[in-house]
C-alpha cells in the first residue's frame, strides 16, 4: 500500500520530544540503537515496515513512535542522530510504501 504524506525529521532532544527523548512511544531506545531506521506515524501499528523510496530507495524503516495527535495520520517523522540535520530536513511531500 502506498500513501502520500508530509515527512519531517526529529532527533532526541527534549524540545522536540518529551522528558525521555531517547525512548519511543513503544519503549524502543533510539540512542542505544543509534541507527536512522525509526519513524513516528499515527495510525500504523508499531513494528510496521515502511519504505520512503523518494528519499531512501529500498531502505526499510520501522514504526516505533507516534506524533502529536494534531498531525493526524498523513505525516511521518524520521528519527535522525543529529539535531541540525533533522531541522535542515524541513518538511517534504513524499510517498511511503508499507512493506508489511
Amino acid at each position: 500500500a502506498k500513501r502520500d504524506v508530509i515527512a519531517t525529521a526529529y532527533s532526541s532532544t527534549v524540545d522536540q520530544t518529551d522528558d525521555t527523548p531517547c525512548i519511543t512511544a513503544n519503549g524502543f531506545d533510539l540512542c542505544v540503537n543509534n541507527k536512522e531506521e525509526i519513524i513516528a506515524i499515527n495510525g500504523l501499528k508499531f513494528g510496521t515496515k515502511v519504505r520512503i523510496p523518494d528519499l531512501y530507495g529500498d531502505r526499510v524503516f520501522t514504526v516505533a513512535d507516534r506524533m502529536n495527535a494534531r498531525y493526524g495520520g498523513n505525516r511521518i517523522d524520521i528519527w535522525m542522530t543529529n539535531r541540525d540535520r533533522a531541522i535542515d530536513f524541513g518538511a517534504r511531500q513524499v510517498e511511503i510504501e508499507i512493506v508489511k
